[in-house]
């Protein structure tokens, strides 16, 4: 099946409510910095030479694997050049999948599961892999058809699609660790943060909280995770509100409950991030 291809842009937002799915084909590495989404995301690696870093462990991928993200996760792909940069990318919105819910198979197990075990890697055997690609391809063909009932196909292919996902998931052997790089300590500090995110974490507390030196911990922070340690917390502080406010909570409640207790600095902190301020993101998400 010949797929038209999508070009890429640095777009994080959804346009439709419900599932976007994408193929794209770079040949020039395009530069893509740390960043997060409001869905769930589907990234299906196909060709070129690719480590993704997801809050702090860094997978090293090949052709076939597949990353899970959810509405939480700051993550970067390093893209070097050498070989075309081929990939599916499925965004899913959260209430689209919690209508299915209770008509079958709980089909965000797989996200679930892979952020309690903080392991987002799935590298499915071959059959299981020819099978969710050429679902991909049903999808976008699909989507870019005309005719009845094109979209109700599209969304078809993506329950099966995640129905098969699931399994690969579930059947992905502990052996793929070997691929991902990571730090023990690093890995603690990290989910410390997403548990206290609105507690004082300076320097000086978590180096008290982790009997470590300053020093270290703000070398070896930046080194798995990419970002300094004042980076990663404004990131995720940021990320939090924002999931907040898509559930209706006001936005001075987001505000002192996300661990900002200047309200002006907050807003200018979220329009640099997202792009508009939290009243502009209310109306327009």
């Amino acid at each position: 099946m010949d797929l038209h291809k999508d070009i890429f842009t640095q777009r994080q937002t959804m346009e439709r409510p419900d599932f976007e799915c994408y193929h794209y084909l770079d040949v020039v590495p395009p530069e893509v910095d740390f960043h997060e989404h409001a869905f769930y995301e589907i990234f299906f690696f196909l060709s070129g030479e690719v480590s993704y870093s997801i809050e702090g462990r860094t997978y090293q991928l090949r052709p076939g694997d597949i990353l899970l993200t959810d509405n939480r996760d700051i993550h970067k792909p390093d893209i070097r050049k050498g070989k075309p940069y081929e990939r599916f990318v499925i965004w899913i919105h959260p209430d689209f999948l919690a209508q299915t819910a209770g008509k079958g198979a709980d089909l965000t197990a797989c996200f679930t599961d892979a952020s309690q075990k903080k392991y987002k890697l799935i590298r499915p055997e071959s059959n299981v892999l020819s099978r969710l690609k050429g679902i991909c391809e049903k999808m976008l063909h699909s989507r870019d058809e005309q005719e009845f009932g094109s979209g109700t196909l599209s969304a078809i292919y993506l329950l099966e699609f995640l129905v098969y996902l699931n399994r690969a998931y579930f059947a992905t052997p502990d052996a793929i660790r070997k691929d991902v790089t990571e730090n023990e300590k690093i890995n603690e500090i990290v989910a410390y943060i997403n548990d206290y995110f609105a507690d004082d974490l300076t320097l000086d507390r978590l180096a008290d909280v982790f009997f470590i030196s300053k020093s270290y911990l703000a070398h070896q922070f930046k080194l798995y995770t990419g970002l300094t340690l004042y980076q990663f917390i404004i990131k995720k502080r940021l990320t939090v509100a924002r999931n907040m406010l898509c559930e209706g909570v006001p936005v001075m409640t987001a505000c002192m409950q996300c661990g900002f207790n200047d309200y002006s600095n907050f807003i200018k902190a979220f329009k640099r991030e997202f792009g508009r301020n939290p009243k502009e993101f209310i109306r327009k998400k």
